[in-house]
Order: C-alpha cells, then structure tokens, then sequence
C-alpha cells in the first residue's frame, strides 16, 4: 500500500486501557511507519484507575453513605451482568466503569454490520449455551472447523484432514500426525492434576519449529500464553477437542460474537432497573464493617459511598485487590499472581468480499494470530445479503508491548501492522479496506498458566464475610465468558446464603 493510498484508509481507535502496571512510556515514541491517516479515537480517560493502582484506595475521600442497598454489584461485564439478573429480586445496584456494558463480550456496529471486539463463541456442552436460550436468545451454529493459512496456502480443517495437506516437506507433516497421536493418548483425567502444573512447551520441545509456531498463535489467542507459560491441560485437552474423530464443531454464537449475551442482558434489566445500573462509575474503594460494606466510587470526577449487605466483585482481581480493603495476605498474594495479557482487536471493514472461507484462521507467524468472519453465522439467512466484509483480526501481545495501547501513535502502528500481514496472507487478498478500526485492551485476558487453575484460583475466589467474588478470572482454567457466567452464579449463591444469615462455604484446592 503506498503512503498517498494509505492516507485515505481512516483508522478508528476505541477501547479503554486500563494499566495495571507500571509501563515503559518511552516505547510510545517508537512510531516507526505508523500511517498518517485520518483517525478517530475513543475511549474512557484512565487516570483514576491508574491513581489506585499506583497509590492505592487511600488516596479518594470516602464520603458518608447517600443510599443503602441490599447488594452492590461492581462490574458490568458479563459476570456483573448475570449476577445483576439472577438478583433481580434483590436491591442491587451495578457499578460499571464504562460508558457501556458488557466489558470483554462486547460487540460494535459500522452501518448496520455488527463485528465483534472479543468473546468469539460458546460450546453447546457449556452453561452458557442454556444461559443464553434462558434469556431469549437462539445460538446459531458455526459448523465451520478452525483452518488455517500457512506459507500462502488455505489448509481446511487443520488438525483434521488438513494435517495430509500441509505445505510442509514430508518429514514434517508426519511429525505434526505424530504430535497429534501422543496427545490423543493422554488420558487426562488420570493425569490432570499433574499436567496443569507442567507448561505444554515440555511437549513441544522435540517436535519441529513448526508445531511451536502453530501452537504459540492458537495460545495466546484463546487463553493468554505460548507454550512456554501454558498448563500443559489445557493445550492438550484443546487439542483434544479439536481432533476427536468422532467430533463435530458445536460451537455457536452470533454476529459480533458473545456481545449478544450482555446485550441481551442489559436490554433485560434496564427498562425496571435502570436507576440502579450506573455507568461511567469507577469504584475505588470497598470496606467491610461489622453489618455492612461501603462501597465508594467516582462519576462525573466526584465520589460516592453507598453501603450494602453483601459485594459481588465482578471484576478482574489485579484491579480487585487493590481495592478491597482486608484482603487476607495469602488471597491478595494468589490475586497479584495472575497474569494478564494486552489484547487488541483490529477490524478490517471491506465493502467488497475479500476473505470467507471459514469462521476462524489460523495464521501464525503473523502480527496477528487468527481472523473471524464477523457475519459467519447468518450469511446463509434467507435474503442476506453482505454489504460489508468484516474480518476481525485477533492480536494478542506480549506484557510488555502494554504500553502501545496508550495512545493513537501506538494504537495505529499495531493496526498497521496487522493490515499488512493480512494483504500478504494469500492471494487475491491485497485490497485495501475503507475502514481499519482497533479495538484496545489493556488487561482482559488472564494467562492460563502452569498451577493457576489447581493452586492460585482456589484461593483467589474466597469470600469473605460480605465481599463475593466472580469475574472470568476466578473460575478456570480459561478466561471465558461460560467462566465468568458459572463465577456469577457462585457469587450469588454465596451472597444469598450470607443475606439469609448464613456462611458461605470454603473453596476447596482442584482434585484431579
């Protein structure tokens, strides 16, 4: 793409970034080729939430409660949401630090066309699949299983009857059918817990560079990590899953991805409840007294207490912990341990078809991992007709590039990036789009790394007296909206058994 071409290609820059750790800002002036094209940018101004995480909760003041409640819901992703619904009955009041709802399952419009910016699809053997028909909505069927794009070439169903097909030298190809057999033999149920605390680079190590490669795209982009800081479980069970012979792709979801469920639930809750559903509030502090916890938090740059029965804290633990007052040493220490990766999404809007060979590709090697067909699931509707080609390109980043996320410069130069890489993908494919838009995120995804789900979850979702925690990053052993549902359901049987003047129980280490 020229430089005068490229001037015309309008990026939009939306999404919030929230850091929750120290960033070398020095990267920000490493621009190298950044487009200099027109671009709109978008997004929630972070420094509260950068003035807890460097000085803590102490430095807000924390004025007498205005209201009280029976319970306080902090975060309005999908987790906040569904606790919000199954305490329908209850007083409850939901804080959500941004303009909308819905945090990482969360879906945007161009013209009409809905694309997704996270939360791709669910599994029809998951919760969330008879979740989502309770609250009215139909999952459509992907059918579609994962290809991938590799030295040019489109191999369908990679792992499938794509392995016979690979643009590799022979030796190679057998070595993936190899690595494919020694992983179908693991029993995991016997070895489980052994291999959740063992990183899946012990497998790959003697297999060619290729299988890394594959493997250090598919990682990061489904559950946070490479191979390397990857429990071993988790990878082989996916691989499992993919290659069964008996399998069948049962995975559904809708246009714009899993943005579907927390629209339908705020569509659910706010005509009734709409007075208690606060966006825009960042809260900053919780603390439990003897009958209550207050509850302070910022809207419109002035603070707010409230005070509540119970807390429902929906929200990532790196944030979690430096706000909630009284955390056990040994909960705390479990929550600083998870790690969390920066994860974009960048979209490709085309007027024209460019790209629909399947719902996700593969593409490793890339600045990106793997590409989506936003209108997947509908484009066989009767009557539908696609206006726009939009390809949702996942790019997940290394901890610390975190820092590219902060401002446009940065913001465009991974955009560019990835609209690179995708023109040289295959043939046929160098076409400009009308609109490249990224979607930033700083820390949404935790790493499923070795030991998390076994030793450090266990104790992250502890409850306390009157603070209950869900969010996706207290379930395991992947960051997933189906987690984050089930982490929800929890939070709430607890918070009502303690309304009832009853003890949550204790959480237990995995077995297995």
């Amino acid at each position: 793409m020229s430089g005068n071409r490229r001037d015309f290609i309008k990026f939009v820059v939306a999404g919030a970034v929230t850091a929750g750790c120290p960033v070398d800002l020095s990267l920000l002036g490493q621009s190298g080729d950044a487009p200099k094209s027109q671009a709109d940018v978008d997004g929630e101004d972070n420094r509260i939430c950068h003035q807890v995480r460097d000085k803590g909760n102490q430095i807000f003041s924390r004025p007498p409660a205005s209201a009280h409640h029976d319970v306080v819901i902090v975060g309005g992703g999908v987790s906040g949401l569904t606790a919000a619904y199954r305490m329908q009955h209850r007083d409850a009041l939901l804080l959500e630090k941004e303009p909308h709802w819905g945090g990482n399952a969360y879906a945007m419009e161009f013209e009409g066309s809905v694309y997704g910016t996270g939360s791709a699809f669910l599994s029809k053997d998951e919760y969330a699949y008879s979740f989502a028909k309770e609250i009215g909505l139909n999952p459509l069927p992907i059918d579609s299983p994962d290809a991938s794009i590799l030295r040019g070439e489109l191999i369908l169903d990679t792992w499938g009857d794509g392995l016979n097909k690979l643009p590799y030298p022979p030796l190679i190809r057998e070595s993936f059918k190899k690595f494919k057999k020694e992983m179908m033999g693991i029993d995991l149920e016997k070895r489980g817990r052994e291999l959740f605390n063992v990183p899946f680079s012990e497998f790959t190590k003697l297999y060619p560079a290729e299988i890394k490669q594959w493997w250090d795209a598919y990682g990061p982009s489904n559950w946070g990590a490479t191979g390397e800081d990857t429990a071993a479980a988790v990878a082989i069970g996916e691989l499992q899953q993919m290659a069964a012979e008996s399998r069948s792709d049962d995975r559904y979801t809708w246009p714009g991805g899993l943005g579907a469920i927390t629209h339908k639930l705020a569509e659910i809750l706010q005509p009734k409840y709409g007075e208690r559903m606060q966006t825009g509030a960042t809260t900053v502090a919780v603390v439990s007294g003897k009958e209550e916890v207050q509850v302070t938090y910022v809207v419109g740059g002035e603070p707010r207490t409230v005070a509540a029965k119970a807390v429902i804290m929906a929200t990532p633990k790196f944030i979690t912990r430096r706000i909630v007052d009284g955390l056990p040493e040994k909960q705390s220490e479990a929550m600083k341990q998870i790690r969390y990766i920066p994860y974009p999404v960048v979209n490709l809007i085309f007027d024209k078809p460019v790209f629909n060979h399947g719902y996700d590709t593969w593409c490793p090697g890339n600045a990106f991992t793997d590409v989506v067909v936003a209108d997947w699931v509908i484009r066989h509707e009767s009557g539908y007709q696609q206006k726009y080609n939009i390809l949702s390109c996942y790019t997940p980043m290394k901890e610390d590039d975190r820092g590219y996320l902060l401002n446009e410069i940065g913001a465009r130069k991974i955009a560019a990036n990835v609209l690179r890489d995708f023109k040289n993908l295959m043939p046929g494919m160098t076409v400009d789009p009308i609109e490249v838009h990224i979607y930033r995120r700083g820390h949404p995804l935790y790493m499923s790394t070795p030991g998390l789900y076994t030793r450090v979850q266990p104790l992250v979702r502890q409850s306390m007296d009157r603070v209950f925690f869900a969010n996706t990053d207290s379930e395991g052993p992947e960051s997933t909206t189906n987690e984050g549902i089930r982490a929800a359901q929890r939070a709430v049987k607890q918070a009502e058994a303690r309304l009832a003047g009853r003890t949550a129980p204790k959480e237990k280490a995995v077995a297995g």
